[in-house]
This record gives C-alpha cells, structure tokens and sequence, in this order.
C-alpha cells in the first residue's frame, strides 16, 4: 500500500482527487495538511483522517510514502522540492511551478531522489487526444500548419445566485495562483498542443481583465514552432456555453472536435468528411493518478511525463513574459 497524505483543499479538485485516492486499492490516505488550519482539520474529520499542522511533520514522517499536493500555486516549488528530497512520491494539481527556472529545479530534485512525480493533465488520456496523436502520426492531415485548441468556461461572470461567479474568490489571488485563466484553465490547450505541435520556438500573448480582477480572466497566446506550424491556445473565465474546441489543419486535411463530436477530412481518405464510430476510436487511457500509481509499484513509464510538465511550465512562463512585457518571447530549446 502506497501510505499518502494530502496537502491542501485549496483548489476545486482536491476533493476529487481525494475521492479518487480512496477509490485505489493501492492506496491508503493517512494524514492532511492545509495552509488553512481551520479547513484542514474539517476535512480530516470528514475523511477520518489525522490532521497535521506542521508541513514539515509529514514530509519528515517516515511512514508517508506519497503526497497528494493542491495547494496554491505558488506553494508548489516549496512543498514538491521538500517532498522530493525527503523520498515522497508526489501527485500534483497543474501547474508544476509559476517560472521555467522553477519547475526544471523541482525535476532537478526529482530525478536526484528517484521518487516518481504525476502532474495532472488529464486530458492527455481521452480518447478525442489519443484519437488526434493517431491521425496525425499517420500522415493524414499531412504537414501541420495551425492547432487551435480552446477550453473556457463562466466561472467569473456574475449571475444573481453567484454575484462574483461560481469560482472560489482566491483564484483571482496573484500572489497565490501566479495568474488566473491562462495559468489554470489554459494549461489544457497548452499541453494537448504541445504534444501535437512538437518543439516551440515562440511564445505571443494577451490576457484580459473582463472584470477588473488583478488576474487575467480571457487569454489568447500563440505559439510558433519549430516546424512552421502555428498554435492558438484560447481560454477564459467568462465564456457561457464555451464547447471544447481542438482543431488540427495541415496540408492535406483537418480535424475538428466539437465536445463529443469529431470529424475528419483528409485528401488520403478521398470520402468527404468523416465521423469516426465509437469502436474506431482508443481506449481511454488510465487517469493520472492511475498512472502514477503503477510507476511507483512497477517502474512502468507513464504516458504523462515529468517533459509535458516541463514544457506545460514554460508555455505559462513565456506566455506571462509576452503580456507583461507586449512582445514576442523567443523560448529555450527544453
């Protein structure tokens, strides 16, 4: 049994990943930790648990094989290097870090230690992405000349029932989240391109401030790469009836995924359009944490790797760069 603690219910998926943790017959869930006193000991009654005040009580704890982090963003270099150093494998909600600098230092930390680290990018195991990554490593769509990836939905706008909008107010926090839709919701478009896109060159973005929040709630970037083929990566707080959007158009056909709907074209096909039939499409992929779970009991490679979380980081980074700044960031090759 892999003995875990969770760290923090700052962010709207820490519970999800708790119910998951619980649902593993790997697992054993023993301790929480929250920056937040008061919503840390709610939570360890709740799931039965010991509460630990002090974080360093559990990275110490000899009997803690793996941490569970979704605590603030800007937390995360802290507690996975400390985790890291003291042998505890981490699980960890996206980002990996706010800077490029930061997250390659956490992978430095990692790989010292040997312990198995698991960003949560899950869209990199749906069948839609699996379906994608096979199409366009036949050849169908010929060469790659634009991706265009879109995830958003309405968490800021304000309705009568939520004044602020349904998202937690401490989103909108800089100091702890690094940033706001780009960082968090654009993390989606950013990996899914970043494996059909191949190596980046240049980052270009503009973020917007729809209600006045100090963060971003409307982002846009572009992302060359070394290729020739373009990235558009869209996201936002404050879009309603938002679909998810992931477009692939090359030289010799396109992709189109609407939500549930796919539909391909290709100049190879010669049939028109072309809706895929359930069983043409792979099978789901394990989920993150699945994955991460076997690396630790078996060694296996996971398809999610410590490199999508790095290039996940430096996107975010450069992307930042480009708002604050208004120019076009040139990217390290990573």
């Amino acid at each position: 049994m892999i003995r875990t603690a969770l760290l923090s219910k700052w962010h709207v998926h820490a519970q999800e990943y708790a119910e998951e943790a619980i649902q593993n017959e790997n697992i054993v869930l023993t301790h929480v930790w929250d920056e937040q006193k008061e919503r840390g000991q709610v939570w360890a009654e709740e799931l039965g648990l010991i509460f630990e005040e002090e974080l360093d009580n559990i990275i110490r704890n000899s009997e803690i094989d793996a941490v569970i982090v979704a605590s603030p963003t800007n937390m995360h270099t802290e507690i996975i290097t400390k985790a890291a150093k003291h042998g505890k494998h981490v699980f960890t909600e996206k980002v990996l870090a706010e800077t490029e600098a930061d997250a390659a230092a956490i992978l430095q930390e990692v790989e010292k230690h040997g312990v198995k680290l698991m960003v949560s990018l899950p869209r990199l195991t749906a069948d839609y992405y699996l379906y994608t990554q096979k199409i366009v490593d036949k050849g169908l769509l010929g060469r790659l000349t634009t991706i265009r990836c879109r995830v958003a939905h309405n968490g800021s706008v304000p309705t009568e029932q939520d004044p602020n909008g349904w998202l937690p107010q401490h989103f909108y926090d800089k100091e702890l989240c690094g940033g706001g839709a780009f960082i968090d919701l654009g993390a989606h478009p950013i990996y899914l391109t970043n494996r059909l896109g191949g190596q980046a060159k240049a980052v270009t973005a503009r973020f917007i401030r729809t209600f006045d929040y100090e963060v971003d709630d409307n982002a846009v970037a572009i992302v060359e790469y070394e290729s020739g083929a373009l990235g558009i990566l869209e996201t936002g707080f404050v879009s309603s009836g938002s679909p998810f959007q992931l477009e692939v158009y090359g030289t010799e056909g396109t992709l189109m995924i609407e939500d549930g709907t796919i539909r391909l074209k290709s100049v190879k096909l010669n049939d028109g359009w072309h809706t895929p039939a359930a069983d043409e499409l792979p099978e789901t992929a394990p989920s993150a944490m699945m994955q991460w779970v076997t690396e630790i009991l078996s060694g296996k490679e996971p398809d999610i790797s410590n490199h999508d979380a790095y290039l996940l980081t430096l996107i975010n980074d450069a992307a930042r760069r480009s708002n604050e700044e208004g120019c076009r960031i040139e990217l390290k090759r990573g």
